[in-house]
């Protein structure tokens, strides 16, 4: 092997030196055809095998492809300076800026090491425990990985369907205070769709909406507003993992194929600072154990035995009108004049929160019958694990 061939194998290879040396998508789903991560991950084994021209060969194409994909010119540009001396790096472009290179690095590892390591076929994502008849696909965010994931709700079991790379906030994740440059962790949905045509150029072909802050992040005391998923500039193809002030940010050839996975109202986004999976029968019993939690609810409820009720209900329990004492005074004066109670759950939804919290959000449509009172409303519930059993700690309209 010459001395010039070593020296480009060594400076790209070098950034491989973190990621397990698996096959290309080996125990999980298969890479979307045209994807710019498998791409890559040709690129990168020609570039392994000494097969420069190849690799050359290949980035042409990619570029081809998508002309303004910086990282691949960077990686054309090594291949070609790699003709004519050796290559300390990854990045070996004379009088580059530290920072961009910096930059493009960390999205070259974050895209290998999401297409080295799919998600296996047999284990789900543990925040998508129940989505409604309703919600045909949820999507959920890794920021650590730099990726967004999307499942079909295929009859009550999430289906995965398709990945993509994204960046988030330049200061990480776990938003908190307007500004900070983090992008929220928690259980959102979509809000709204903007076309291109009513946003500036910087967010590409469109910008979704999601609801942060949310019932929960507003009880914790966090705010800040204008979390979307959008595009990028019309001049850039991707940005670095790390690039946005809070928002999910996608290609536009991206965000176009995920717009025909969202329903505005109805599409949870759960964004994480690392997934958690589950085996399906994990995920099986940890659903049905939640849904036994629920059911248990609903017929204390109609028992009208208000003490049975109200040991579901956490004493931190909070909603916009007070506390546990506020709430447990309200529900006591209500069944005094109750001599029935009929409470059905319809289109339920039953979502984990990311983080150290054991918490769920429940989401359903309440309809309520009594002898003197009938309605049926959208109601959000949060449950969270206290003592190893599961109470509310929140309850409002959603």
């Amino acid at each position: 092997m010459s001395r010039l061939v070593k020296s480009m194998r060594n400076g790209l290879v070098a950034l491989l030196a973190c990621l397990p040396l698996v096959a290309s998508g080996a125990g999980g789903a298969a890479p979307a055809s045209g994807d710019p991560d498998a791409a890559l991950g040709a690129v990168f084994k020609d570039i392994e095998r000494s097969r420069l021209s190849d690799a050359l060969d290949k980035v042409d194409a990619l570029i081809a492809r998508y002309p303004n994909f910086r990282l691949a010119h960077l990686i054309k540009g090594d291949l070609l300076l790699a003709r004519s001396r050796p290559l300390p790096a990854f990045g070996g472009t004379p009088d580059a800026p530290a920072d961009r290179l910096s930059d493009l690095r960390e999205e070259a590892v974050a895209r290998l090491k999401a297409y080295r390591n799919r998600p296996p076929t047999n284990y789900v994502p543990r925040y998508l425990l129940q989505m409604e008849p309703e919600q045909k696909y949820a999507i959920v965010v890794d920021t650590q990985k730099a990726r967004l994931y999307i499942y079909q709700n295929d009859n009550g079991r999430p289906r995965f369907v398709a990945d993509y790379y994204i960046s988030h906030g330049k200061l990480g994740a776990e938003k908190s205070r307007e500004g900070d440059k983090r992008t929220p962790i928690g259980v959102y949905h979509v809000t709204a769709n903007l076309p291109r045509q009513k946003l500036s150029d910087f967010y590409g072909n469109g910008a979704f909406p999601i609801n942060y802050p949310n019932e929960w992040d507003r009880q914790q005391g966090r705010d800040g507003h204008g979390i979307w998923l959008h595009g990028t500039p019309s001049d850039t193809y991707s940005r670095p993992p790390k690039a946005s002030d809070g928002c999910v940010v996608l290609t536009n050839s991206d965000l176009d194929a995920l717009s025909g996975y969202l329903q505005i109202g109805l599409t949870p986004v759960i964004i994480s600072n690392t997934v958690e999976w589950l085996s399906l029968d994990d995920w099986a019993a940890e659903r049905t154990a939640l849904n036994r939690q629920i059911e248990a609810w609903r017929k204390d409820w109609e028992s009208r035995d208000v003490g049975r009720y109200l040991a579901h209900y956490s004493k931190n329990f909070r909603n916009s009108d007070g506390g546990f004492e506020r709430w447990a005074e309200q529900k006591r004066l209500v069944n005094a004049g109750k001599s029935w109670i009929k409470v059905e759950l319809g289109k339920l939804s039953v979502f984990r929160n990311p983080g150290k919290e054991d918490l769920v959000v429940v989401t359903f449509e309440q309809d309520y019958r009594s002898n003197n009172l009938s309605n049926v409303l959208k109601k959000r519930q949060y449950w969270q694990k206290e003592g190893g059993r599961w109470k509310i700690v929140y309850e409002g309209f959603a």
